[in-house]
């Protein structure tokens, strides 16, 4: 007979409060693009490792595999920013390991207002009245932006 495990027989993992989508709700609204890589126009996802010490906090953070132009410099900052739960293990202190991407997308572009348009119409004076059209008159029309 298998003795039945109960929930203090585990270790529980930090929780960002919210849940995951809360967290890449913080990530985008707190996302700065680096200047050098928008000017670059680099874009791409940035791996990162990070540790959560016992009280939630982000102890270290290193990039696997990076893009560089800052954008490096800003994934490490935004995760250094973060702050888990960590539900109490018995007195024992636990440093978690976690994995997370950092995706860099360069903003669309917002499309151009509409300009306005103006229009001048513009003929030679009617001719006189008794007098027949002249062909090949020509009328001009100018339009501005």
């Amino acid at each position: 007979m298998k003795k039945e495990k109960t929930e203090k027989n585990f270790i529980h993992r930090p929780e960002y409060p919210g849940g995951a989508g809360a967290m890449r709700q913080f990530i985008r609204q707190n996302l700065k693009y680096p200047p050098e890589a928008l000017q670059n126009k680099v874009e791409g996802t940035v791996y990162l490792t990070y540790d959560i010490d016992y009280k939630g906090k982000v102890a270290d953070a290193k990039v696997i595999a990076g893009l560089g132009s800052g954008c490096d410099e800003e994934a490490v900052r935004l995760v250094r920013s973060l702050k888990f739960n960590v539900p109490k293990h018995r007195g024992i202190k636990v440093l978690f390991h976690q994995k997370i991407q950092i995706h860099f997308r360069l903003p669309k572009k917002k499309p151009a207002a509409p300009q306005e348009v103006s229009y001048q119409l513009t003929s030679k004076p009617a001719p006189p009245a008794g007098k027949p059209k002249k062909p090949g008159e020509t009328y001009t029309i100018t339009i501005s932006f």
